[in-house]
């Protein structure tokens, strides 16, 4: 029994450990020293902080050098009250916690009876001492409003500066079948790497452990705010070296709100580009909605939030080169000729004469694989025009629950879910299987306790659930001994990847269909 109860003691002071990093990346905290008019500390001062939205308060007691910390606070806009028998109660309001500050309030108290205010207005930006990063909060106003491709959140991390999105032919095997779809690979800091970014959503951690890239993030609606930090960056970020992205989703309050959106985008609606044969085909729509508020008022609070996309375009036409007629009777003549050459004429080498090969000494199995759906050329150089499917559809959902048990005690939990598909793009020939289908599911959740022991005790605990499943899939075609090929394993039959330079291919960059978690 002893030896239970010191294993549960341990656990318990592990999780409490880690749970320090939660909260600094997830919440706020507001401190300051308390003076009278002469400028002289005042302790024992009781000082109470309350969030405007909840009714939730907290309070602490200056110390002997005036001193009061109130931390792990949740962000939002907050009340702040100092009282001491013999002076008047000093209040300020207008203090808006943004995510990880801390803000320094000094009040100064004056002489009077403690039912007399005097209040004060915080309109300017309160000064941050606590950390050494650098970063910036992008605030829910700016999510909401700013005009993102594909609602994608992630996008607004470039606005924090030191931040780039990296090119795709950049990334790497870090950006390949494996990631999500709305995976951004980003470089922060003057060139770290993409997969140095500590990503952290309401105190849990938020990083694919694929690829270290950040999961997906909620869409706009559904985040409160977020803030990118770099440079000297504390302790609390040793996961990762480049930069540390804090995420937080909204919370219920004690009034109800709601939203409902729809974003269209259509080819109807556009002109055609200038250099573009065709007027775009895309069709996109993105519909959803939140709802959050109270289901006791100042006790318990709940959001939720869903969004929905679904893209659709016309095939996208490609053009590609396979053999003519001519070329399997073993004639090269037109394809050697300046028509098909840019104006060059490249004749076949020695030991073939007059541009001619003998039908028998043709591949057979290229022969064979110019059955399996390749059609027949358009013109004697042996053009050949296909269309890939573009489409793509996603679901996005977050549900979170606040319960303040008492002025001490309070818990939240949230989950968030996001599954994304992408069909084959094949349309009847090897030559459209240009992408793997992607079907993907990532299920995110986190539950938080905070337990104010004394005002300078408090256990704070973050418990975080990620699970990322990624299947790829792909429209059979054929494998090395559909073409009769010998000495070939075939670890996944009918998925023969075969590239000829300038010409005709089988499943050009896609990968193996499979799947990971």
């Amino acid at each position: 029994m002893r030896r239970i109860v010191l294993c549960l003691f341990a656990v318990t002071i592990v999780f409490g450990l880690a749970a320090v990093d939660g909260w600094a990346q997830a919440t706020a905290q507001i401190a300051g020293t308390v003076r009278d008019q002469s400028g002289a500390v005042l302790p024992g001062v009781e000082v109470t902080v309350v969030q405007t939205d909840t009714a939730a308060a907290r309070t602490a007691v200056s110390n002997e050098t005036g001193s009061y910390i109130l931390s792990n606070l949740p962000i939002g806009p907050y009340r702040l009250e100092a009282a001491l028998p013999g002076f008047r109660t000093f209040v300020q309001t207008g203090i808006v916690l943004q995510v990880n500050s801390a803000p320094v309030v000094n009040p100064v108290l004056q002489v009077g009876q403690v039912s007399e205010q005097i209040e004060v207005q915080a309109n300017a930006t309160l000064v941050e001492t606590h950390s050494t990063g650098v970063g910036e909060v992008i605030d829910s106003q700016r999510v909401v409003e700013l005009p993102l491709n594909g609602r994608q959140a992630t996008q607004l991390i470039n606005l924090a500066g030191a931040a780039a999105t990296i090119p795709l032919s950049n990334a790497g095997q870090l950006y390949s079948g494996k990631n999500n779809p709305d995976e951004t690979p980003i470089s922060v800091a003057g060139g770290g790497a993409n997969s140095a970014l500590t990503y952290v959503m309401d105190g849990g951690t938020h990083n694919d452990p694929i690829n270290n890239l950040g999961l997906p993030l909620p869409f706009p609606d559904a985040l409160q705010e977020f803030k990118v930090e770099t440079s000297a960056l504390p302790a609390q970020y040793g996961q990762h070296g480049s930069g540390a992205v804090n995420v937080v989703t909204k919370s219920g309050t004690n009034e109800l709100h709601g939203n409902a959106f729809e974003f269209v985008r259509n080819g109807v609606f556009n002109a055609r580009d200038f250099f573009a044969p065709v007027r775009d085909s895309l069709k996109r729509n993105q519909f959803g909605g939140t709802l959050g508020g109270p289901i006791v008022r100042n006790k318990l609070f709940f959001f939720g939030g869903a969004q929905f996309t679904i893209q659709r375009s016309a095939p996208v036409t490609g053009t590609s080169y396979i053999p003519t007629p001519a070329m399997l009777a073993g004639d090269f003549t037109k394809i050697t000729s300046p028509a098909c050459n840019g104006g060059k004429q490249i004749p076949l080498r020695l030991p073939f004469v007059n541009n001619q090969i003998s039908p028998a000494q043709l591949s057979q199995p290229a022969l064979k694989m110019l059955t399996f759906g390749y059609g027949t050329a358009e013109d004697e150089c042996g053009t050949v025009h296909f269309g890939s499917l573009n489409s793509f559809s996603s679901q996005y959902g977050v549900g979170k629950m606040d319960y303040h048990i008492s002025a001490n005690h309070s818990v939240f939990g949230r989950y968030f879910g996001t599954h994304s598909f992408a069909p084959p793009t094949y349309t009847g020939t090897p030559l459209s299987i240009t992408q793997p289908s992607p079907d993907n599911m990532v299920t995110s959740a986190v539950l938080g306790d905070t337990y104010v022991i004394s005002s300078r005790t408090i256990n704070s605990l973050r418990a975080t659930f990620n699970k990322s499943s990624i299947e790829k899939t792909q429209v059979p075609f054929f494998g090395a001994s559909d073409l009769e090929i010998k000495g070939i394993t075939e670890i996944i039959p009918k998925y023969l990847l075969v590239t000829v330079s300038n010409a005709l291919y089988s499943a050009a960059g896609a990968t193996y269909p499979g799947s990971d978690s």
